[in-house]
């Protein structure tokens, strides 16, 4: 098998799980979304491919900022979303694992919506974003500056406002400008959420809503 790889907490900590756990046998094939989640994988033992060397991958596996009933995700608080869909648009299966914290019933309570966009003329991006959503802030790093991804763009962060979100997802990525946005909409074949208690509850499209 050869196994997608997203960012975060969830698949930094897959990675660490899988270090060392069967040495008798070949490593395991990965295709990373990210510069961290290859060194991750690099020092579990992991065999770490591009993309396009894979061509196809058997599963994804990937975190969520936030997951809703119908299992859509939003995603980029790690400002690898660019990069986490194209690994997943490989993938014959999409599994993600995340926080019970995270489950919501509208994408966008917990977490802005990132909208990654060209630098070239981003003041005049973000103006047509503006007649979509009511706000879009640029994200900033921890140095002060402004946040550059790992493809060299920038990323707006905005309000989810009410609405069909496929109409929105459709109208942001058709947006002049715009290279991508975190709504990731019917790819999540499987949702594993833990919570702090040790519980977990295994997900599956068309299942009926989590109870709060």
């Amino acid at each position: 098998m050869t196994i997608g790889l997203g960012s975060g907490r969830a698949v930094f900590a897959l990675a660490d799980a899988l270090a060392g756990a069967e040495p008798d046998k070949p490593p395991v094939r990965v295709a990373v979304a990210s510069p961290v989640t290859a060194a991750r994988a690099r020092a579990s033992g992991m065999e770490v491919v591009t993309l396009d060397d894979a061509s196809r991958l058997d599963l994804s596996i990937d975190g969520a900022d936030e997951v809703d009933p119908r299992l859509d995700l939003l995603k980029g608080g790690g400002a690898a979303l660019l990069r986490e869909k194209l690994v997943m648009a490989c993938a014959d299966r999409v599994l993600i694992v995340a926080e019970r914290r995270k489950y919501v019933q509208r994408l966008g309570t917990l977490h802005p919506l990132p909208v990654e966009v060209v630098r070239f003329g981003w003041h005049t991006t973000r103006r047509r974003l503006l007649e979509l959503v009511g706000e879009a802030e640029l994200r900033h790093g921890p140095d002060g500056r402004p946040l550059v991804t790992d493809e060299g763009h920038y990323l707006l962060d905005c309000p989810v406002p009410p609405g069909d979100l496929r109409a929105l997802a459709a109208a942001v990525k058709g947006t002049l400008g715009v290279v991508e946005h975190g709504l990731f909409l019917g790819v999540a074949d499987e949702v594993i959420l833990g919570d702090d208690d040790g519980s977990v509850a295994v997900l599956h499209p068309g299942d009926p809503a989590l109870q709060d």
